[in-house]
C-alpha cells in the first residue's frame, strides 16, 4: 500500500497544478452559449412531461434539470459526490438535532422571461422554493415526493386534512415548518430528526417553480406539463410529445462559468475541464432530444455520429464490448468509454391489491414467491443484459449510504423447489393442459406488462419460459410506458417490472416504494406491511450508520419473505462519448448535465 502512495501524491500534485493554469484562464475566457452549436442526445422512453412536482420519471427529470434548478447541486468533479451551492447563498444551516434546515438564497437569480411576467423580470426567492414544495402537498396534483414530508413536517398534518376534505390545497395556508423569513431566507422544520433530507435538497423534484406561470398554465389537475419556465440554463423551444424535444440556451441565465477541478477531483480531471475552462455556461446553444425506443435504431445513429453520446443499451453491450473494454474498431475512431455501477435497482413488482397474484395469506404469498424461484435471473443478465449487471441482494444498491455489503446476492433460481411450494399450496394441473389452477380450481393466468421495446420482447420471451417450467401460464399486455405508468399508479397492473435510480448518495429512495403512505403514487405494488412501515419510519429518524442500515436489511427481509418484488439487479451503465464531445464527466446521480458540454464542430 505505501508503494503506490507516492504515485497518487504525484497525480493528485499534477492535477492541481493543471487546475490553477486553467483558473488562471477564467475570467478571459467567458463568452454566451454558441446558438450554431447543437447537442444531440436519444433517450429511450417517452417523456412523460415537465413539471417537477408531478413527475417522477428519469427521463423526464432529465429535461428538468436543464429548465429549473434546485437549491443545491453536486460538485460536476468531486468522486465521492459532494452537495455545493447551486441557487443557495451557503450551506444549509442544520440545527435543532436535525430537525430545522435554515437556506438563504442567492440574489439575482431571474427566471426565464414569460408572458406571465407581464413583461417585468422575475426575480427567485425564497417564497419561490417554499410555494414550490407547498405544490407537492396539493392533493390534484398527486406528488410522488408527498411521502418526504407526511407526517413529518410540522404544521402539515391540518392543513392536508383540510385539503383532502375539501379536494382544494389552500397555499396561503400557515405552516409552522415552511415558513420564509425574509424575501431570500427559507426554513423548514420537522416534528423528528430527518437526516436525510440535506439531499433533498438537490433533488429535481424541489426545483423552483414561478406561481404566475402555474396560474396561468396549469391544467385542471394543477399541473403545468406542457409550459416548463425556471431559472436553468435551457428552455424549451419545441416539443413533439414522445418523439421530439428541443431546447434552447436560456438568455437570462446568470453568469456562470464551467468548473476548474478541485477538492475530490480525480486525476483525468483537469484534460476533463482543459477545454472548457473558463467558458460561460450552457456552452452549447441547442439541444436536440430524441425518443428512440429501440436499442438498435439508437447505437446506429451514435455509429452514424448523429448522437454526440450515447448510454450504451445493455443488449448490444457485445457489438461494442470485449468484456469491459471498447472493442477496437471504437477505439481506433477515438470513442471514450465512460464506466461506472449506476446507483440503480431493477425489480418486478405484483399488485398485493390483485385478487390472483395479491394478498398476505400462505397461498398468496407461496405463489409469488414460487415465481421468483422460477424466474432465472442470470440467465437475465447474461442473456438480456450481456452480463452488465449484477443479482439485487437487498433494497440499496452498493455504493449508497445504506447498503448492507455482509448481505450478499444469493442465486434463488430453483424451478424444482417452486413447483414443490406450488404443489403445496394447491396450485395443481387438474385439467392435464400443462398448466396449473388455483387452490380453488379456477385458470390460473398471470398478466405482465410490458413496454413495445426490443428488450422487452425478448424479456417476454425468458419469462414465458421460466413459468411455463414451473406450470404458471404467462400472458403479456403491451403498452408504452407513460401509460403504464399511470395504470400501474391507479393499481390496474397485475405484474411489471421498473427501475429506481438514485438522484442523492442516500438509499431512503429505495425503501420509500414500499411504504404503505406511497400506495397511488411510488407504491406499485401497493404493499401494506405494519413491519416494513414501522422499519421504514424508523430509519427516517436516524442518521448514516450501522443502525439505519440494520433496519434497510430489516425491510430488505421482508420483500424476501413476502415477495411484493422480484430484487432483480444492479446494473453497470456504459457511457458511448464521441471524440468531438468536450468536458463531459459521469456522474453517478445526475445523468445528463448538458451545460457543461461541448461539441467540436471542426471534428
Amino acid at each position: 500500500m505505501d508503494s503506490r502512495t507516492p504515485t497518487r501524491l504525484a497525480r493528485r500534485a499534477t492535477a492541481v497544478v493543471l487546475a490553477l493554469a486553467l483558473a488562471v484562464t477564467w475570467a478571459t475566457r467567458a463568452a454566451a452559449a454558441d446558438a450554431a452549436k447543437t447537442l444531440h442526445v436519444a433517450q429511450q422512453v417517452a417523456e412523460s412531461g415537465f413539471d417537477p412536482q408531478a413527475i417522477s420519471d428519469s427521463y423526464s427529470f432529465d429535461i428538468c434539470r436543464s429548465i429549473f434548478e434546485t437549491l443545491y447541486t453536486y460538485d460536476y468533479f468531486a468522486r465521492p459526490v459532494r452537495m455545493i451551492p447551486n441557487t443557495a447563498d451557503g450551506m444549509p444551516q442544520i440545527t435543532d438535532g436535525g430537525r430545522t434546515y435554515t437556506v438563504k438564497v442567492k440574489p439575482g437569480i431571474y427566471f426565464a422571461s414569460d408572458p406571465a411576467f407581464k413583461g417585468k423580470r422575475r426575480e427567485l426567492t425564497a417564497e419561490d422554493y417554499v410555494y414550490s414544495i407547498k405544490r407537492i402537498f396539493d392533493p390534484k396534483i398527486r406528488s410522488y415526493w408527498l411521502y418526504v414530508f407526511d407526517h413529518r413536517l410540522l404544521g402539515l398534518d391540518e392543513v392536508l386534512a383540510r385539503a383532502r376534505t375539501s379536494g382544494r390545497y389552500d397555499y396561503d395556508a400557515k405552516i409552522e415548518g415552511l415558513q420564509t423569513i425574509d424575501r431570500y431566507t427559507l426554513r423548514v422544520r420537522f416534528k423528528d430528526p430527518n437526516y436525510t433530507f440535506a439531499h433533498w435538497l438537490a433533488d429535481a423534484a424541489l426545483s423552483a417553480v414561478a406561481g404566475e406561470v402555474v396560474e396561468a398554465n396549469a391544467d385542471a389537475s394543477n399541473r403545468v406539463m406542457e409550459h416548463p419556465v425556471g431559472t436553468g440554463p435551457y428552455r424549451l423551444k419545441e416539443w413533439v410529445r414522445g418523439q421530439k424535444i428541443v431546447l434552447e440556451a436560456n438568455p437570462d441565465f446568470r453568469d456562470q462559468t464551467y468548473p476548474v477541478p478541485g477538492e475530490g477531483s480525480e486525476p483525468g480531471d483537469a484534460s476533463i475541464a482543459k477545454d472548457n475552462a473558463g467558458k460561460k455556461l450552457p456552452i452549447v446553444g441547442r439541444i436536440e432530444i430524441n425518443v428512440i425506443e429501440e436499442d438498435q435504431p439508437r447505437l446506429l445513429a451514435f455509429d452514424s455520429g448523429q448522437l454526440d453520446y450515447l448510454e450504451l443499451p445493455r443488449a448490444l453491450a457485445d457489438n461494442v464490448l470485449d468484456k469491459t473494454q471498447l472493442r477496437a474498431e471504437y477505439a481506433k475512431r477515438g470513442v471514450r468509454l465512460h464506466r461506472q455501477t449506476e446507483p440503480s435497482l431493477s425489480f418486478v413488482f405484483f399488485n398485493m391489491d390483485d385478487p390472483v397474484v395479491g394478498g398476505y395469506t400462505p397461498e398468496k404469498i407461496a405463489l409469488r414467491r414460487a415465481m421468483v424461484m422460477g424466474y432465472d435471473r442470470r440467465a437475465e443478465i447474461d442473456v438480456l443484459r450481456h452480463g452488465q449487471a449484477e443479482p439485487a441482494s437487498q433494497l440499496v444498491p452498493p455504493g449508497l449510504a445504506g447498503h448492507d455489503p455482509t448481505l450478499r446476492a444469493t442465486d434463488l433460481y430453483d424451478p424444482a423447489r417452486a413447483r414443490a411450494l406450488l404443489d403445496k399450496f394447491g396450485y395443481k394441473d387438474r385439467d392435464g393442459d400443462g398448466y396449473r389452477e388455483t387452490p380453488d380450481g379456477k385458470p390460473l393466468v398471470i398478466t405482465k406488462a410490458n413496454t413495445p421495446s426490443a428488450i422487452d420482447r425478448v424479456d417476454n420471451e425468458l419469462w414465458k419460459k421460466c413459468m411455463d417450467a414451473i406450470g404458471i401460464r404467462m400472458v403479456f399486455f403491451t403498452q408504452k410506458w407513460p401509460e403504464l405508468n399511470k395504470m400501474s399508479e391507479a393499481g390496474q397492473l397485475q405484474m411489471w417490472g421498473l427501475a429506481w435510480i438514485s438522484n442523492s448518495p442516500d438509499g431512503d429512495a429505495f425503501a420509500s416504494p414500499l411504504y404503505s403512505k406511497n400506495i397511488g403514487t411510488s407504491n406499485d405494488a401497493r404493499f401494506r406491511l405494519p413491519a416494513y412501515d414501522r422499519a421504514y419510519a424508523a430509519s427516517l429518524n436516524l442518521p448514516d450508520g450501522p443502525a439505519r442500515t440494520a433496519l434497510y436489511r430489516q425491510m430488505s427481509e421482508s420483500i424476501l419473505n413476502y415477495a411484493p418484488w422480484l430484487l432483480d439487479l444492479n446494473a453497470y451503465v456504459n457511457v458511448l462519448a464521441q471524440p468531438w464531445l468536450k468536458g463531459y464527466k459521469q456522474n453517478p446521480f445526475q445523468r445528463n448535465q448538458w451545460k457543461y458540454y461541448d461539441v467540436d464542430r471542426r471534428r
